[in-house]
């Protein structure tokens, strides 16, 4: 009888303990996004990756070297880079040009690895996420524009 008593009382004390919690939280402030409503004042996380980019200077020039590290990184082979061989002018040494860079927004899985191997700082993620588009032509993007 007594492992009876000390049983019913043992549940008792679970049970209120799971009461504590779920009465915490409904009282607590929600933070859910009212998202269409409020897509003007809406902001995303500093973290989140959205679309790659690639930043340009005032003068239209971006910091790529077309070394094609973030290529190499890319797992599934979302990153395309096209480079020609140029002449310095300065040195008379051939170094590598950046003619194209196609990221394939569709098949990137947002793992941050290409923004991790590039050594220059060249490309990042933004804050944007909306995708949608009606065919998938549409989601491979050229960044050095």
């Amino acid at each position: 009888m007594a492992n009876y008593i000390q049983g019913l009382f043992h549940g008792i004390r679970t049970l209120l303990t799971g009461l504590k919690v779920t009465g915490k939280e409904f009282v607590t402030p929600k933070i859910t996004e009212q998202y269409p409503e409020n897509r003007a004042t809406l902001k995303m996380n500093e973290r989140f990756c959205g679309t790659l980019t690639m930043p340009h200077d005032a003068e239209g020039k971006n910091k790529c070297v077309a070394c094609g590290l973030c290529q190499a990184a890319c797992p599934n082979g979302t990153i395309k880079i096209t480079t020609e061989t140029v002449t310095d002018e300065e040195t008379g040494k051939p170094r590598r040009r950046l003619v194209k860079y196609e990221y394939d927004l569709g098949a990137c899985m947002f793992c941050h690895l290409c923004v991790n191997a590039c050594p220059h700082d060249a490309i990042r993620f933004d804050t944007a996420f909306e995708h949608a588009v009606y065919t998938r032509d549409k989601l491979v993007k050229t960044l050095n524009k």
